[in-house]
């Protein structure tokens, strides 16, 4: 596998939804060897995230899951919220659409029609950045691995995104893996998107060439980090 510095990879630790032990009760530098970056697809307490953070020593990038609200109070210090933001890091480019569907009040959930209003002006910011690498969300996207009821039900807009800009991958949570036996870490979209539930963490390695700018021409206006 490849390594910090090798030019062959770079490493991301995706988290999501539960705090992993292995990664804070009995933290082992090993199991984070060669981390670069961490995306947090939300629901993470935020003590947790500045543990991470410090620790691991990398950018972390986060969206709010639907149990965020607590971040409002005491935001993860030390950590980088990403929300209606495209940010680069080294090149790799992240679109950050955090929270569920609305199925009742509170702060960090949506109508399908809210959360099309924030896909319609991510795509306007594509147009500026050549497009995103990454789609870093709380939600699935419907149909991907979503379940029915209400809460745990994906984005119909997310599809529309994934089809019109064709990102390397889709990140989220949200759906758990003690919710079903039929639990999937990972997918393909029909749009060639790789899908990949974070829930607990996983670690990703992505290829150079997705991130060294030959995807998206001479010029992109990505916040850089």
């Amino acid at each position: 596998m490849a390594r910090r510095g090798t030019g062959k990879s770079m490493r991301v630790l995706i988290v999501a939804d539960e705090e992993a032990k292995a990664l804070w009760d009995y933290y082992d530098p090993a199991r984070v060897e060669g981390v670069e970056l961490i995306l947090s697809c939300g629901d993470l307490n935020s003590r947790y995230l500045e543990f991470l953070v410090t620790m691991v020593n990398c950018p972390l990038l986060y969206v709010h899951g639907n149990h965020d609200n607590r971040y409002d109070r005491q935001p993860p210090e030390g950590c980088i919220d990403i929300e209606d933001r495209i940010v680069s890091y080294k090149g790799l480019r992240i679109l950050g659409l955090g929270g569920s569907m609305r199925y009742k009040e509170g702060p960090h959930m949506y109508t399908e029609g809210q959360m099309y209003r924030r896909v319609l002006t991510a795509g306007m910011k594509s147009t500026f950045t050549n497009g995103f690498d990454i789609l870093l969300t709380h939600a699935p996207a419907r149909g991907w691995r979503d379940m029915e009821d209400l809460p745990h039900r994906g984005f119909e807009c997310f599809n529309q995104l994934l089809d019109r800009w064709k990102p390397a991958y889709m990140l989220h949570g949200h759906v758990h893996q003690t919710y079903s036996y039929q639990f999937q870490r990972e997918t393909v979209h029909s749009s060639g998107t790789r899908i990949i539930n974070g829930f607990g963490y996983h670690i990703l390695d992505i290829p150079e060439e997705i991130y060294s700018g030959g995807r998206r021409g001479f010029f992109s206006k990505a916040d850089r980090i």
